[in-house]
């Protein structure tokens, strides 16, 4: 569980942080702040170790010991033998790819459209070690496109958090140029946010048709799964409530120059918590089997 969280914490920023570049590129008049370029290679060297782990973990389960682990004729099995293995070697062949590519490009735009496409390659992976890919049947590929594009929307928007968060932090009290900057990345978020959120409810609904059954929707409560689906399904509505306070009141102050810059920090660093204890719930999800399969 905590491997899955971490790769999902790892993956937010691999994501979500070219994507804001690319949407919020002009707040920095297209040059990219000095941080962003070791935060996105140091996230995707963490979510390289990460899924190695993960995938040796694996192998281990599957060969039934855990001294099996490194063993070359498992790890070729699960790797060319399974589909779980696929995605992991492909997670962690994008990571790769990720840190070379920041290593290797010069600092620029360039960079994040790259960075991006392998992001959303991270994305999809997420989705195919998920319950997702594990359906079958006619439905098969409906159920799989909705997770990829849930995880997608997730990422993005916790990935923007994160990004709002540092910008955040900086030492900014009395400087009005870089506060006004720091509101227009939040207001030029809403779109972005309006239609992750969007996705999120959408793509969501219809996981929920796979993964819990009619008949088990009344009774939720009782199961492992349910209870913390109820506790994701809170977060993200308390995220949703921080969220419109950022839109409605702080940004609005900040472009007045009216202050809320402390509350601000406070609330973002709120909804980070939050968006990180969805994912450390989601991480919980996927080790136990949904109601539907019940």
């Amino acid at each position: 569980m905590g491997l899955r969280a971490a790769q999902y914490a790892a993956g937010s920023v691999v994501l979500g942080l070219p994507a804001f570049m690319l949407y919020g590129g002009a707040v920095f008049g297209g040059q990219a702040p000095r941080w962003a370029r070791p935060v996105l290679a140091g996230s995707a060297a963490a979510l390289l170790l990460l899924a190695l782990a993960a995938l040796a973990l694996q192998t281990g389960l599957m060969a039934g010991a855990l001294d099996q682990a490194l063993n070359p004729e498992a790890l070729g099995f699960v790797l060319g033998g399974t589909s779980l293995g696929a995605a992991y070697a492909v997670r962690a062949g994008a990571a790769l790819v990720l840190v070379l590519t920041v290593l290797v490009l010069r600092p620029g735009r360039g960079l994040w459209p790259v960075a991006l496409l392998l992001g959303l390659i991270v994305a999809a992976s997420f989705a195919w070690t998920g319950h997702g890919a594990a359906t079958e049947g006619a439905g098969r590929w409906v159920h799989l496109t909705a997770d990829i594009l849930h995880v997608v929307a997730a990422l993005i928007w916790i990935g923007a958090v994160f990004a709002f968060a540092v910008l955040a932090t900086r030492r900014i009290e009395g400087d009005a140029a870089s506060q006004a900057a720091l509101a227009t990345a939040l207001g030029g978020f809403a779109r972005v946010g309006t239609l992750c959120v969007t996705a999120l409810l959408v793509t969501g609904l219809i996981n929920s048709v796979f993964l819990v059954s009619v008949e088990q929707v009344f009774s939720l409560g009782a199961t492992p799964y349910g209870r913390l689906l109820a506790a994701k399904l809170a977060a993200f509505v308390a995220m949703l409530g921080l969220a419109a306070l950022h839109r409605f009141r702080s940004t609005p102050a900040l472009e007045r120059g009216e202050g809320g810059l402390a509350g601000l920090r406070l609330s973002l660093g709120a909804e980070l918590v939050l968006g990180l204890l969805i994912l450390a719930l989601v991480g919980a999800m996927g080790m136990l089997a949904p109601p539907a399969s019940l």
